[in-house]
């Protein structure tokens, strides 16, 4: 059986409850992963729903050692006057080879860590990251898309895309599970296909 992967999730107060399910529970249900929560202090924080997430560690670097990948879910405050430092954890996980993702706002973390430098990718819009992180390393690299976009290590996406951004994310964690994705490719797309 191949090694259980770990992935951390970041959250911090007022974080979108629609931006992490559909990759947190297809990468435990369907990849085997091991899913664990973080917050910057490890304090419980409260989602838009109002539902309290109780973390299992803080955002320590000390204590992520062992992820193979971290996703930064969004929240208005990524985009607020003191958002928290994630940059540290965000590059350690990154120097390592693991598989860094932000979704909507959270998109703000990875471009201050410096991660979008020399990778394509993309937000809530070209305006919209730029007049949050103006000058940002990398700002040419982005791609004004709707669906999220993965280059090497990196993915990100627009809060209004989770589907895809946790395609991308696995699909960039597990190159090897290819019909895997596929399969769960249609299984998403089928809710799009006859809606009107």
């Amino acid at each position: 059986m191949p090694e259980q992967k770990t992935i951390g999730f970041l959250f911090i107060e007022g974080f979108a409850d629609w931006e992490y399910g559909l990759l947190a529970a297809s990468a435990v249900e369907w990849f085997g992963a091991r899913a664990v929560s973080l917050t910057p202090d490890g304090k419980p924080v409260t989602g838009t729903s109002g539902f309290r997430l109780t973390p299992d560690r803080s955002a320590e670097v000390g204590e992520n050692a062992d992820l193979d990948a971290i996703a930064v879910i969004g929240s208005d405050q990524w985009a607020g006057k003191a958002p928290p430092d994630a940059a540290e954890l965000l590059t350690s996980v990154a120097s390592r080879g693991g598989v860094v993702g932000g979704i909507c706002a959270g998109t703000l973390a990875l471009a201050r860590a410096g991660l979008f430098e020399q990778a394509r990718h993309t937000s809530n819009g070209r305006d919209w990251i730029n007049r949050h992180e103006a000058g940002y390393a990398g700002e040419s690299n982005y791609q004004d898309v709707p669906h999220a976009v993965a280059d090497g290590a990196v993915v990100s996406a627009p809060g209004s895309a989770p589907g895809t951004f946790a395609l991308a994310f696995l699909k960039t964690l597990y190159p090897e599970r290819g019909s895997d994705l596929a399969q769960m490719r249609t299984l998403f797309a089928k809710e799009y296909a006859e809606a009107s």
